[in-house]
Formats: C-alpha cells, structure tokens, sequence
C-alpha cells in the first residue's frame, strides 16, 4: 500500500508550527550526540591512562565515538518498530528523552584518574545508550514531518529537518569555541567540557517540553483506522522490500561518511594534520556548518521542483569538486580556507535529499522501520567506523579524506542510475 496521494496545497499555519518544533527539538538532541566529537581529544586525554602514546589514545576516543554509531541498529529497529505500531508522536517523544539522560550522566562521570578503567567503561555504555536513542530519532524525525505536509514538499520538509539537525552541530561547535575562548586549557580539561555535556542534558529536556504541541501524523491515523498495520514491520521489510532497502543502506553511506568527516571530524584533522589553529578552525567548521543549514533547505526544494534523483545527482558531483578543492586548498593555500569550507558546506546540503528519497521508498506500514533499518545500518557500518579508517590511513596521505568523499559521490550516482527502474517511488515526480 502507497501513501494516497496528497492535494497541492501551500503549508498551512498548523505544517509550519511542526516543522518548527521538529526541527528545534531535533537541533536540541543533535547537540547531545555530537558534542562528543567536539571534545575528542579532552576526553581522550581524561579518561584513558596519560602514558598512552597519543595516537592510541585517539584511536581509542574515536572508537568510544564509534560505539554510538555500532548501536544504532538495534535502537532504531526496535524504536521504529513501536513507531510503525503504536505511533510516530509517542516514539518521537521517547528517544529525546533517551538522549538526554545519558548525556547529563557523561557530564557527571568521573575520568580515568578518580575511578580507573571503570571510567571508559562507564562512558562506553553511555554512549550507546545515546546511540540506540539517535537510532530511533532521526528517521523518526524524517517521517514524521514528511507525513505532514503534502506530498509535493517532501523534499522542503526533509532539507529544513536535517537543517535543524545540523543546527544542533553549530550549537555544538559555537558552544566548545566559547568555552575555548573563556576558559584557559587546564580549566577546560578539567570542568570545561562537563558544561557542555550538562548543557546538553538541559537541552534535550527543552526538547521533549516541546513535543508536546505535536500532533500525530494523519497517515498513521488512517493505517490504525483501516487496520493495515503490519504484525511484525521488519518481516515484511525484509520480504517485500529488499531493493528499497539496499539503495536506502548506500545513500546513507555517502550521508554517513561526508557528514563525520567534513563536519564533525573536520575540526580535529585540521588541527592535527594542516597546523590550522584552534580557533581558526572552529570558526570555518561554524561557517561550513552554517551553509550547511542553507544548502539542506535549498537543494530540498530544488529535489521538489526537480526530482529528488536529477537533483542528488547533481549535488554528489558539486560536493564532489568542492571537497577536492577544500583539500587542494589546506594544503597549497590555506588563507583560502574559509571559502573553500564554505563551498563544501552548501553542497554538502545536498545530502537533505537523501531522507526524502528513502522515506518515499517505502509504504507507511514500514515507512519507519525500513528508513530507520537502512539509516542505522548504514551509519552503523559505515559511519561508525569511518574515524577509525580516517585515523589509521590519515599519516600516509592527507589527502585520503577528500579521495574517500569522491569515491562514495561517484557510488551514489551510480546507484540512482541502477537503481533508477526497478523501484517505481524512486521515479522523478511528475
């Protein structure tokens, strides 16, 4: 069973009300999960032993981010599966809550030197706690806001969500360069960082105090009326929908991977490896990030106006040449710097067209389990482990990054290409 098709109409006073709050409260969460990478190399240096060589150390950080990654599966599949049976409002509710508990609790833990071992350990399950809510969160978010505007601003209402999304990423990135700024190192280490996490905490229950002005979705509404929810959602993904499936786990490699490394690895790499300052480098991940917001609502109304697969074809060979000229630009004209980062966020905003393509892929029963099963695993797989990747081949060439980015652009394209006849809602919209 298909979405029934929706009249042309503007957005209504009541569709714009909840894209907003989607969107902020999607902002609000985002900040909690991204916050970690922000602070990679102070909680490295906190909560593993100080005679760790430093490139163990890092490695060891970026796994401990990873972790997040590696459990969203599960927490997106079972999320998803109360989201396809008992509602997209009551799980969309659940997994901000989710979020922020554990994130007040990384503020509070104490680092390697009070308790030893137990603390990486403590910080490990809190991470995938936060990882399992994340799982649930995100392709809840996409769902639940595209099954509230009419079907010809899909895509606008995906670019604005992950917009917000990446609201909460310069949240993240203006509040570590003001405590940057503030705070002298040695503070920063030591109380700095916790403020962060305990402002994520805060905004996460911000978060939740303003989902409840939202309603449930008219589409999940009518499945409960006609009784055509299915029994087990996986099952029947897993049975009918495998197509869908697989090309939703490829374009999210590509989402994966370009956000970890362009945004929030970014200022980190750039620090480590093309001696860009501190500072210097928080204020280009701000504008990047910035952009970002702008390209995800543009290239969404561009996917409604001209088909979201011409349009993410366009876009993946656009990130393509910004990204090369980013890392040409680091390394032969570094003064250059802003501009080029700038660039490769607003192409980077073609990636807002990924969350339409795959929420129209599939029918509402298994709207929520299928995004939420391809999303997840594919961050899981790819995303996961892409600072590990980047981390171990970085020495060798500081190039790789840029490499990486351009090889997975060039996959997707093909992927829309092959992938173009066999599933009937990938079509260009009429």
């Amino acid at each position: 069973m298909q979405q029934p098709a929706t009249p042309l109409r503007p957005l209504t006073r009541h569709d714009i009300k909840t894209l907003g709050l989607s969107a902020v409260g999607g902002a609000l969460e985002f900040y909690d999960f991204v916050i970690f990478a922000f602070f990679a190399l102070v909680i490295g240096e906190r909560f593993f032993p100080a005679d760790l060589p430093d490139w163990l150390r890092q490695l060891q950080t970026f796994a401990l981010f990873a972790a997040g990654y590696l459990a969203r599966p599960l927490g997106g599949v079972i999320l998803a599966h109360y989201g396809d049976k008992l509602g997209r409002k009551k799980t969309f509710t659940l997994s901000i809550l989710m979020m922020a508990l554990p994130t007040t609790a990384m503020g509070l833990l104490p680092d390697y030197q009070s308790i030893g071992i137990a603390a990486p350990i403590i910080m490990l399950m809190l991470r995938v706690l936060q990882g399992a809510a994340i799982g649930g969160e995100v392709p809840g978010a996409w769902v639940f806001v595209s099954e509230h505007v009419p079907s010809s601003r899909i895509g606008m209402a995906c670019g604005l969500l992950t917009s917000g999304l990446t609201l909460g990423i310069i949240l993240g990135s203006l509040i570590t360069q003001g405590l940057n700024d503030i705070l002298p190192p040695a503070q920063l280490a030591d109380i700095g960082w916790r403020i962060a996490f305990l402002i994520g905490g805060g905004f996460g229950l911000i978060g939740m105090f303003l989902r409840r002005w939202l309603h449930e979705t008219l589409v999940f509404l009518a499945m409960q009326q006609q009784r055509s929810q299915t029994h087990l959602p996986i099952k029947t993904l897993l049975l009918s929908y495998r197509p869908a499936l697989y090309f939703s786990i490829i374009v999210t490699w590509l989402l994966a991977a370009a956000m970890i490394v362009l945004i929030l690895m970014a200022p980190v790499l750039f620090q480590k490896w093309f001696a860009i300052s501190v500072t210097q480098s928080l204020q280009a991940n701000t504008l990047a990030a910035c952009m970002l917001m702008v390209g995800c609502i543009g290239w969404g109304m561009t996917a409604d106006r001209w088909g979201m697969r011409r349009s993410l074809i366009m876009g993946c060979l656009l990130l393509a040449a910004a990204v090369v000229a980013l890392f040409f630009c680091l390394t032969f004209a570094p003064s250059r710097l802003f501009w080029a980062y700038g660039a490769v966020g607003l192409t980077l905003g073609v990636l807002g067209i990924i969350p339409a393509m795959m929420v129209t892929a599939f029918p509402p029963q298994v709207r929520f389990t299928g995004l939420a099963t391809a999303y997840n695993i594919g961050y899981a797989l790819f995303g996961g482990l892409t600072p590990l990747f980047i981390t171990l081949l970085m020495p060798y060439s500081r190039q790789l990054p840029a490499l990486y980015i351009f090889v997975l652009s060039a996959g997707v394209i093909v992927s829309c290409l092959i992938f173009r006849s066999g599933q009937r809602t990938f079509s260009k919209k009429k």
